[in-house]
Parts: C-alpha cells; structure tokens; sequence
C-alpha cells in the first residue's frame, strides 16, 4: 500500500470498559485535541475524520465473570469490525483513536477480513509492553484488553462476539515488540502458538533496526498487510505517563521513531491502532503529544521535519 496516496480515516473508539479502570474513553478527543488530524494533513495527506463509534450494549452476549463488560466490549467489537473493513475495502486507511486494547479485537478482525478477501496474509505487529495473550480461561484480572491478541487469533474463546468462521490471523505472523509483562499461562500460550516476540532484551541486544528488518522482510516476502497496534504503554513510563498499566524500562522517544520510519520506508502498512491513551493520568497532554508525532512519523515525517515547540 502506497500510504501516501491512501486517504486516512480517523475512527475513535471510546472504549475503557475493557480495562478496567476508567479514563481511556477520553483518549481519542486527546488525540484530536493533540492536533493528529492536522499532523497528517500537513503532511499531504487526505484525512477525514469519522467520529467516535456509539454502540450500544449487545443484549445477546452473556454475562461472563471471566470477561468483564462483554456486552460493551463485544458491541464496540462487532461496530468496529465493520467499520474498518468498510474503510479498507474501499482502498481507504483505517486509523483508530483509542480506547483501551480491547478495541483490537474489532479492528484486527476488520482488517482479517479484508486481508482474506483479496488473497493476501494478514500479520500484525503488537508494540506493547503486555503480549495480551490470555484468555477468559487463563486471565488472572478477566479484564478484555489483555486478550485481544488470543481472540484475533482464535485462541480466546469469546462466544458469538462474532459470527462462526470469521477470518483469523495465523499466531505466527503476530509480532510482538517491546513485551516485558506476561502473565506465567499466557507465556506458555504464546510459546505452544509460535507468536514471535522481541521482548525489551530482544531490543537491547539486537537493536531495533535489525528487528524491524527481519519482520518487514517476513510481511514483504509474504506480499502481506501489516496492522500495527501501538500502545501507549510500549513506550518507558518517562516519555508517556499517561497509560494506567505503566511498566517500567520501555522503548526510548527514539527506538519508537526509527520504528515507525522504517515502517513509513517499507510500504507496507495498512492499519493502525493508538491505544490505551488515558488522559485522566496524563502530564498536561505529554503521551498525546507524543502518539501524534509517533503517527506523523508512520505517516511519511522524519525528526528533521518535526517543528521544534516553544519552551
């Protein structure tokens, strides 16, 4: 995909009931409010701004205490699901404004179907301090946004979110940069399904541009999309505070740039999550701030190009 000339579709999902706590919902008016949509406009880009999804509760999912707040979360999944395929099946880019990391689910499965569709592999990379592996059998909290991973690859047992036979993406294209918090069942869950994960040893010793290299050969060898779902919390706690599963010793303001660039470089992404943005926590818009420059960089900007802001 030339994302130059594929128009972007902002879609806020203000969705924190997959968290449980509160505050992400506000996410996405702290992105707006942090100035993304005239970040990529400036760029060149053709942006247009969709609005926020409103579902309301799916009456016919269960009450599940391994799963908290199934019925908002699996609306918001189902609504998303169909607006990204929409978005993408009409050659579009789509772009989500979180809202908790449960909101993959739906956009994952969005971009599964489309993939499906026109005959290409679907791999994504998670950038996250968490591998969100488990499942409503395996999670020690029940809390959504640590399963989306599983779910989109048909390991999470979630009935009738969606439909039977949905497209799934296969765990050993998922990879996983970043990770240092997993749980001791998930990490033998991703161990059995070949989930490919670079944990923040990985990046120390290896170096993030030998890892972006090896994966973007992976998705261009495949003739591939990438859907990349970035969490705030991917980042160190120093740079981006305002996330409520903060872990110490993430990637550095500039590990997380040259990923981005090089995924500008390659051509080959198609979607995009900014999640678990939680402006209750946040220092005065610092984390907005920098998820908007982080997705200005995928979008084409380079450091040299950044503006340099008032002190």
């Amino acid at each position: 995909m030339n994302i130059e000339s594929t128009p972007v579709t902002l879609i806020g999902v203000p969705l924190e009931e997959g968290s449980g706590r509160r505050g992400a919902s506000m996410g996405p008016t702290a992105l707006r409010i942090a100035g993304i949509e005239t970040a990529l406009t400036e760029l060149g880009h053709r942006v247009t701004d969709s609005g926020d999804l409103r579902p309301t509760p799916a009456a016919d999912l269960p009450d599940d205490p391994r799963a908290h707040n199934l019925k908002i979360v699996g609306a918001f999944t189902r609504a998303l699901e169909a607006k990204v395929y929409e978005v993408a099946s009409s050659g579009g880019f789509p772009l989500m404004l979180g809202g908790d990391h449960s909101l993959s689910m739906g956009s994952v499965s969005g971009m599964a179907r489309h993939a499906a569709e026109t005959g290409r592999p679907l791999f994504v990379l998670w950038l996250d301090a968490h591998s969100d592996f488990n499942s409503p059998a395996t999670s020690p909290s029940g809390n959504i946004h640590g399963m989306p991973v599983a779910y989109v690859c048909g390991e999470a047992e979630i009935a009738g979110v969606l439909p039977a036979g949905r497209p799934l993406v296969d765990p050993k294209k998922v990879f996983q940069v970043g990770i240092r918090s997993v749980d001791p069942r998930e990490r033998e869950e991703i161990r059995e399904h070949g989930v490919n994960v670079f944990d923040m040893r990985s990046l120390d010793e290896q170096g993030v541009a030998a890892i972006m290299r090896q994966v973007l050969d992976t998705v261009s060898a495949a003739n591939g999309l990438l859907h990349v779902s970035f969490d705030v919390d991917f980042l160190d706690p120093d740079i981006a505070p305002g996330v409520g599963t903060t872990v110490p010793g993430g990637a550095t303001y500039r590990e997380a740039h040259l990923i981005m660039e090089m995924l500008s470089d390659s051509g080959l992404v198609s979607s995009l999550d900014l999640v678990e943005l939680n402006p209750f926590l946040d220092d005065r818009g610092k984390s907005a701030r920098v998820l908007v420059e982080m997705a200005a960089s995928l979008f084409g900007r380079r450091i040299f190009d950044r503006p340099t802001r008032a002190a």
